[in-house]
């Protein structure tokens, strides 16, 4: 199935920006763009690497990812590596809370996956779990990273108090900030603040750096606030997302309630061959 156009296109630094016209086209539209990529990453290199994030705004976008009708044919999944970004410390994969839950689910459940790397957040030494996990981030480039922004603007948990655009670590334990959990409760993974962990295990800013490339899906009104920073604030940890308009090789895709502060959803898309990407 034909992915459906946005209803605007815009270049902001570096970051390629589309608004949909609504969640389940976003999904779409990013999803066909990712699994045209995979199959030509498969294609000449013979495998691919992925790290996907977990939360609810990914929804739309892996239940298209894994549905070949609406990706333009079927991904050779045996051949992909998956990993994820973010798990909170001390939550076991079977914990319904857990992101690998999430990705079993959403992921892992639904297409043969070659292999999957956990991050074991419940090992008691944190330390070597995420020198553990680095390792294997390491050991070939990354293709493709599948993500989402928080609404304090955070990259996994790398949220403004601790993120770091040169961090030395790969994958660190960190403190969320009171704007990260409470994001927790308002997307209905904890009943209540007080029930949402205060640390977590994350990816660090240079693996997104490092990337070889970024398909970033953000829906939903109270992201409008974050997206407006993304494209517009300056480049800091203030805002970690704003790292994006760096990347070379990065599609942001919105809906009109996440880009409602940004511009005007409704303006036609430009037609400036600088604004695509194939």
């Amino acid at each position: 199935m034909k992915p459906p156009a946005p209803l605007h296109r815009a270049l902001l630094g570096r970051l390629v920006t589309e608004v949909h016209a609504d969640r389940a086209a976003l999904g779409h539209a990013a999803a066909h763009a990712c699994a045209a990529y995979l199959r030509r990453v498969i294609a000449a290199r013979g495998a691919a690497r992925v790290i996907f994030a977990c939360a609810p705004s990914q929804d739309e976008f892996l239940a298209a990812l894994t549905d070949s009708a609406l990706t333009g044919g079927p991904i050779d999944w045996p051949r992909v590596t998956a990993f994820h970004m973010d798990d909170y410390v001390g939550l076991s994969a079977a914990a319904p809370q857990s992101f690998r839950a999430y990705l079993r689910t959403h992921l892992l459940d639904r297409v043969p996956v070659g292999q999957f790397h956990g991050l074991p957040a419940e090992d008691a030494d944190s330390a070597a779990a995420c020198a553990h996990y680095a390792a294997l981030l390491a050991a070939a480039p990354i293709d493709l990273i599948c993500l989402g922004i928080g609404e304090n603007g955070h990259l996994a948990f790398n949220d403004p108090p601790v993120a770091n655009f040169d961090d030395e670590q790969l994958v660190k334990i960190v403190a969320l900030d009171a704007a990260c959990r409470q994001q927790q409760v308002n997307d209905g993974c904890f009943p209540t603040l007080a029930a949402v962990p205060h640390h977590a295990l994350t990816l660090t800013l240079p693996v997104f750096r490092r990337a070889r490339r970024l398909s970033v899906h953000v829906p939903g009104p109270r992201k409008a606030r974050a997206v407006r920073a993304t494209l517009h604030d300056a480049i800091t940890t203030t805002c970690p997302a704003t790292l994006l308009r760096l990347h070379p090789a990065a599609t942001l895709y919105l809906d009109p309630a996440s880009a409602a502060l940004a511009f005007d959803a409704t303006a036609p898309a430009p037609r400036s061959r600088s604004t695509s990407r194939p």
